[in-house]
């Protein structure tokens, strides 16, 4: 199989490319770079079936081009992390609302099948835990930017599937929450690797608000392997899937985790929300995902539990830090 991945510089779908050139497929990334990073694919860049081009979504010759030249396509490319939303909502919506647009008229002039990733974020202010694919979205108020990210995903969302009801352009949506794992940065905010990266070089460890905000965090390799198997399911098309761990802790409680698993000596310091991103932020208290209904469509069950998680995180970027050290005594 030919698959398109845009966004496939990133982190997620980076491993999504090793996935499928290890099952024997060929692999075409597009990435522009914004929020990616060629390292995630350096390593690949040799293997005869890897393509790669720099370059961004919002290209429509290039990117018809990629779409014409395979059978389907994973539309990953997306503005990312939290603080990346609060101080560029403009790029956020327009990176989002318009990119999908892009790939999703593409995809339909040869009716490539195409799977949206989507987030966890579209629950916006839900109170009904466990979130389910068919609860209702609850989003904060407009002048709160916080919430364009929620909203612009939630619009492709729709995008994606009026394409299936009205075009029968085969697409799927997937709900990722907190997905985690060796490669991810910490530069957008995601909580993880921030923790890891302190915690290994003895800074203080920044917990935003209170701490009592809790996460499911679900191990890379385990989203990926989801993804796959929806993507080879022609029953999955015209449906919303939450992907993500039922493994509940406190922002707080997973600080302390970070902490103990690096022996560190960081202090664990609580930052108000109003200093860490703007004024006003409003964060979703819990966020935990009813994931039976991809359990039942191809059997999804994570595999890898927090500890394990922690510990691929902190390897990852241990061995990093050696590098730079390395690096830098060379100099």
């Amino acid at each position: 199989m030919r698959v398109l991945i845009t966004g496939g510089a990133g982190f997620i779908g980076s491993h999504l490319s090793d996935a499928y050139l290890q099952r024997g497929d060929e692999v075409f990334v597009l990435d522009d770079l914004s929020t990616g990073s060629f390292e995630n694919i350096r390593h690949l860049k040799d293997n005869p079936r890897f393509h790669y081009t720099i370059d961004s979504v919002h290209n429509q010759p290039v990117t018809a081009e990629l779409v014409d030249q395979v059978d389907v396509i994973f539309h990953l490319a997306a503005a990312v992390g939290v603080k990346l939303i609060v101080e560029s909502p403009v790029r956020t919506i327009e990176t989002n609302v318009h990119g999908t647009e892009v790939v999703l008229s593409l995809a339909n002039k040869k009716k490539k099948k195409v799977l949206v990733a989507s987030t966890s974020e579209v629950y916006g202010l839900s109170t009904q835990i466990p979130f389910r694919e068919d609860g209702n979205l609850v989003m904060g108020a407009t002048n709160k930017g916080r919430w364009s990210y929620a909203c612009s995903k939630a619009i492709d969302e729709f995008l994606a599937l009026a394409y299936w009801r009205e075009k029968k352009l085969p697409t799927i949506v997937v709900r990722l929450f907190n997905t985690v794992g060796p490669r991810q940065t910490g530069q957008y905010g995601m909580v993880i690797p921030t923790f890891v990266k302190q915690a290994l070089s003895e800074r203080p460890i920044t917990v935003f608000g209170d701490g009592k905000q809790s996460r499911c965090f679900c191990y890379v390799g385990d989203v990926v392997g989801a993804l796959v198997k929806l993507m080879d399911d022609d029953k999955a098309v015209g449906e919303v899937f939450n992907v993500g761990s039922n493994q509940e802790i406190s922002i707080g409680e997973l600080a302390k985790k970070v902490k103990e698993s690096t022996n560190s000596n960081s202090e664990i310091v609580f930052v108000p929300y109003d200093e860490a991103y703007e004024e006003g932020f409003e964060d979703m208290p819990r966020r935990i995902p009813d994931t039976s209904k991809v359990n039942k469509q191809v059997g999804f069950q994570p595999q890898m539990n927090l500890d394990g998680i922690l510990k691929s995180v902190i390897d990852f970027h241990s061995g990093q830090q050696a590098r730079e050290y390395k690096a830098s005594a060379a100099d």
